[in-house]
């Protein structure tokens, strides 16, 4: 087993990984920056290092000075958490050179993965559907003759993007020069890499996402598939369930076994996500995530599985020591997001000091939160200040449960997303089940008008 772990992040999911480590009787090292000198998994761990000033670039991307926090003191082993260098091939690669164990895929698949593209060819390579798209496309003209193959409406998509970020929907063919340029310019100040592929675009689809565990012994399972179809008009989700309602079941079937399929095909170990485009029946491979998901809370409810820590049995070279028939799912959970945003300002971030900090409890509820009452939010970071989770035996209870507990929060200071996400629990589109990626922009613009 693992000895001592670098938790290579920051805010709620570093907090997540130090618990599940202490949990498993494994030490436990933070980093943190500057601004983050006393933020609560810095208090938590047992040892604590500063890795540089505010700024990301300076600190929690700074990979000189998080190696030498974990070598200096006697770590085996990093965890990256989700987001700065949890799919970064190069630092894995880097993490292997000093003796230090990753706690994710070999770097080669994380570069496969990582690379959308890419990883939709390899994908149709296992027999798994894909979207109909293009490689990496190096000019606007190239665009403009893959968009006249594949016909209009399409979707330019960043390779190395998430978040919304270099994404570009394009109705028509005098709007694809400028839809090409924003998005290789976006994509190359969000992730230093402006390349940029096509997809058809697909009118109204949802957004499943399957949760595999694969240890390095070639054993594979799926826990299930989550909606995330809840999302801003930039893409970013605001809500997740599990599991997805009002899915066919033959939907469902095919994207367990796809993920499967996917992950065998490949080699693939830990934790990971594959999400998909669900019309109907029809189910297409949209990317994978090489780590564990910031909505992984509520897999982990509905199948009594702490991911976190399966993640670092599998790194330490266990066995799963279950097979899928092992698995069944129990009850629903749903989980939303508290932001620091305005969300009738177009959700712009926001910064300051907290006041008074106040969330729930009772049955059924789990808070997954870094801040505290006079804690301050940084303008340099993920704008995320917590996740109330809520678990019930059926999806009515879990929502009447997680409208309880919304009312229940309180966060001084900032705007936050609560009021939102309750609003969208009281629609009779979220309370049927009924919805898609579109639903959350079309809310917004209804109250506009």
């Amino acid at each position: 087993m693992v000895r001592k772990v670098l938790v290579a992040n920051r805010g709620e999911i570093a907090l997540r990984i130090v618990r599940a480590c202490r949990e498993l009787g494994i030490g436990s090292v933070a980093i943190f920056s500057e601004a983050d000198r006393e933020s609560t998994h810095v208090r938590v761990a047992d040892e604590a290092f500063c890795v540089g000033p505010g700024p990301v670039p300076r600190s929690y991307l700074n990979v000189p000075n998080i190696i030498s926090a974990a070598l200096v003191s006697g770590c085996d082993a990093i965890h990256p958490g989700y987001g700065f260098l949890a799919e970064n091939a190069r630092f894995a690669e880097i993490c292997a050179d000093h003796g230090l164990k990753f706690i994710g895929p070999r770097p080669e698949i994380i570069t496969a993965m990582g690379d959308k593209a890419t990883a939709k060819r390899v994908m149709a390579e296992a027999g798994v559907a894909t979207t109909p798209g293009t490689d990496i496309l190096a000019s606007v003209e190239l665009a403009r003759e893959a968009a006249d193959k594949i016909g209009y409406p399409v979707l330019l998509k960043a390779t190395a993007g998430g978040g919304g970020k270099g994404m570009r929907v394009v109705e028509r063919p005098e709007d694809l020069e400028r839809a090409f340029l924003g998005a290789t310019a976006e994509a190359e100040a969000s992730f230093k890499d402006g390349r940029v592929y096509m997809e058809k675009l697909i009118r109204d689809p949802r957004h499943i996402e399957v949760q595999v565990l694969a240890d390095e012994h070639g054993e594979v399972v799926h826990l299930g598939e989550r909606d995330c179809s809840i999302q801003k008009p930039s893409h970013q989700k605001l809500i997740e369930e599990a599991g997805a309602p009002n899915l066919t079941e033959r939907a469902r079937t095919r994207l367990h076994e796809m993920a499967v399929l996917a992950c065998r095909h490949v080699g693939y170990s830990n934790a990971g996500t594959l999400e998909f485009l669900s019309s109907g029946d029809d189910v297409f491979f949209m990317e994978m995530n090489t780590r564990i998901q910031v909505e992984h809370p509520v897999t982990e409810m509905v199948y009594g599985i702490d991911l976190v820590k399966e993640q670092i049995r599998i790194a330490s070279g266990e066995h799963l020591g279950y097979t899928q028939a092992d698995l069944e799912p129990r009850g629903h959970a749903i989980e939303c997001r508290i932001n620091a945003e305005d969300a009738r300002n177009n959700f712009a971030p926001q910064a300051g000091k907290l006041g008074t900090v106040l969330f729930p409890g009772g049955p059924g509820i789990r808070i997954d939160t870094h801040i505290f009452s006079g804690a301050s939010v940084p303008p340099y970071y993920d704008s995320m200040l917590a996740k109330v989770i809520a678990f019930a035996n059926t999806r009515d209870q879990a929502i009447a449960r997680m409208e309880r507990a919304l009312r229940e929060t309180f966060v001084d200071g900032v705007a936050t997303t609560t009021e939102m996400c309750l609003e969208i629990l009281g629609t009779e589109g979220f309370r049927n089940g009924i919805y898609d990626i579109g639903f959350l922009p079309r809310l917004l613009a209804q109250r506009v008008g």
